[in-house]
Order: structure tokens, then sequence, then C-alpha cells
């Protein structure tokens, strides 16, 4: 299977499980944010979508801090776009992934920090003028009074696509494609 197919196959199942999720089950019915949704998915089964913002000693910054102090040191589309990847790296993590967000040490109060800054990202995002390519500004606002919600949203994929593979129909699990 060549890899553009593999994205088409993944972009539909993404795509398809996130309209019946935040329709269906969450009645969100904001076409934009749940396209937004399921676009993440989709980048961020490329690991180098997930670490496309470098430290100044040329490692990937995937550590909230180290992307905050490089949205610091940019200045306009630049700056928005290291925000909003903040706002989509601690989406993407504490909606589907959140038990690797905890550790013995940490506490729940960090949890909700970590998720603070990327509702804080994506405001700052949206107050950065951008490129028309880029997430609308308006976009980039509703992400953030929504981050709950869609983070819910994508636990509830997850349950989703893991529930399809329980029940024997791993054809549809995005992690065969």
């Amino acid at each position: 299977m060549s890899i553009e197919h593999s994205s088409r196959v993944l972009e539909r199942f993404f795509t398809g499980i996130s309209e019946f999720v935040f329709h269906t089950r969450l009645g969100v019915v904001d076409t934009q944010l749940v396209d937004y949704v399921s676009e993440l998915l989709v980048r961020f089964t490329r690991a180098e979508s997930a670490q496309r913002v470098r430290a100044p000693n040329g490692r990937p910054a995937t550590q909230i801090a180290t992307l905050l102090n490089e949205a610091d040191h940019r200045l306009g589309e630049a700056k928005r776009e290291v925000h909003q990847h903040i706002g989509d790296y601690t989406l993407f993590w504490s909606g589907l992934y959140p038990e690797s967000l905890r550790t013995e040490a940490e506490e729940k109060d960090q949890f909700v920090t970590y998720c603070a800054h990327g509702k804080r990202s994506y405001r700052i995002a949206a107050t950065i003028e951008g490129k028309p390519s880029g997430a609308p500004s308006e976009l980039l606002v509703r992400l953030s009074e929504q981050f709950e919600l869609c983070a819910y949203g994508l636990r509830e994929i997850r349950r989703e696509w893991e529930r399809k593979d329980q029940d024997g129909d791993s054809s549809q699990s995005p992690l065969l494609i």
C-alpha cells in the first residue's frame, strides 16, 4: 500500500470517527472545529509533525516550557505557528493519551496547568495576524474556549477505535494502516 493511499485511508478513518463522536455523541456540529480535530489526528500520526518546533540545539522541542521559550523568541507568523503548535500538542496529548502526561510525581494540578498552556497558546495565536492558509483566528479562539470539550472528544475517539479493535473490527484501526 502506498504512503499516499495510506494517508487517504487514515484521513477518511479519522474524519469519520471524529464526525461520529463529535456530532452524534457530543452534539457538536461545528464542522470547522471537528474538521480541525480530525486533521490534527492525521498530522500527529507523523512524528515530524509533533516534533516540528526545534530548540536552539536543533533537537525537537517537546516540553511545554521549551516550546513556550521558543514562542517568546519568535516574531509574527513564526510566533503564531509555535503558539498554535503548543495548542495542538497539548490538545493531542491531553485528549488522546492523558495517562502519558501523569506520573507518580505529577499531581492533577500539573495536568490542569498543561491544558491551560494549550488554551492560552491558542488564544495568543488567534491574536497574531497569520497567513490565509493557517487556521482562522476565530477557530483558534473556539479551540481555546472549547479545549476541554475537544480533549474529551479525542478521548472518546480513542475509546471508539479501541472498541472497534475489541469487537474484532481491526480493519478500521488507524494503527494498522
